[in-house]
C-alpha cells in the first residue's frame, strides 16, 4: 500500500479538525503534519505539530517540509478581522497561496483546498471574490492534482459561537429539501463529509483540477 505524507493548513477550524482525525485513523497516510499558530492538545504516533509564524515565509516554507498533499482549511471570518480587508485577504488567500508555491517547490503533488460555494474572482462580493482569485491562482501553480470544495452552510460543533451561522444552519436545516437540481450545491453539509471527501480525492489517481459541490461530497461520503 502507497503511504503518503501529509500536511494540514488550518487544523483547528471546523473542517480541520475532522480532517486530521480522519488522517491519522487512514493506514494511507504515515505521517500528518499540522502547522498551527499555537500548541495543540492533541498527540499521535503519525502526527506533527509545527508551530508556525506565516508572515515569516523561511519558517514557513521550513516547517512545510516535504510530503504529498497539502489539505488547506484556514480561512477567517469579517468579524475576526474587524471589517479589515487587507487582513481577510493575507489568511484566506496569501496563507493557502504561499503553501502551494513552496509545496511545489518542495516537491508536492497534490493540493486539496476549502473553498466556498459560488467562488468567483469576477464576483462583486469580497468574500466570493477571494475565494476565486485564490483558486485560480493555485491552479496556476500546476499540481498534478488541484482538487477545490465548495460547501455550504457547515454543519459540525465549533470552538466559538456565531450566531448568524447558528441561525443559518437552522434555517438550511429546514429547508435543505427545497434545494434540488442546479440549487442542491447551495444544501447544507456536515464538516466530516467534507473532510471525507478530502480525504478520499487525496487517495485518487485523478490528474488535472476538479471542483467538488455537495453532490460530489457526499457520494465519497454515502
Amino acid at each position: 500500500m502507497q503511504s503518503f505524507t501529509a500536511v494540514v493548513v488550518g487544523a483547528t477550524g471546523l473542517i480541520g479538525e475532522q480532517l486530521v482525525q480522519q488522517l491519522l485513523n487512514d493506514p494511507a497516510f504515515s505521517k500528518v503534519r499540522i502547522l498551527v499558530r499555537r500548541q495543540v492538545k492533541l498527540s499521535h504516533p503519525k502526527l506533527e505539530v509545527e508551530i508556525v509564524n506565516f508572515d515569516n515565509l523561511t519558517e514557513y516554507r521550513r516547517k512545510l517540509g516535504q510530503g504529498d498533499c497539502i489539505f488547506c482549511c484556514i480561512g477567517t471570518t469579517e468579524k475576526k478581522v474587524k471589517g479589515d480587508k487587507k487582513a481577510y485577504r493575507k489568511i484566506d488567500v496569501d496563507i493557502p497561496l504561499n503553501a502551494a508555491k513552496m509545496g511545489k517547490d518542495a516537491g508536492f503533488t497534490k493540493y486539496l483546498l476549502v473553498s466556498a460555494v459560488g467562488a468567483d474572482a469576477h464576483s462583486k462580493n469580497f468574500y466570493l471574490r477571494f475565494k476565486g482569485e485564490l483558486e485560480r491562482e493555485i491552479a496556476d501553480v500546476n499540481f498534478h492534482s488541484f482538487h477545490v470544495f465548495r460547501p455550504s452552510i457547515l454543519f459540525g460543533e465549533r470552538k466559538e459561537f456565531r450566531l448568524a451561522e447558528s441561525i443559518g444552519k437552522g434555517v438550511m436545516q429546514g429547508l435543505s429539501g427545497l434545494f434540488a437540481g442546479k440549487l442542491k450545491k447551495y444544501r447544507g453539509i456536515d464538516s466530516a463529509d467534507v473532510a471525507r471527501a478530502m480525504v478520499a480525492a487525496a487517495k485518487s489517481d485523478g490528474k488535472g483540477m476538479y471542483v467538488h459541490h455537495y453532490d460530489d461530497m457526499m457520494r465519497v461520503s454515502s
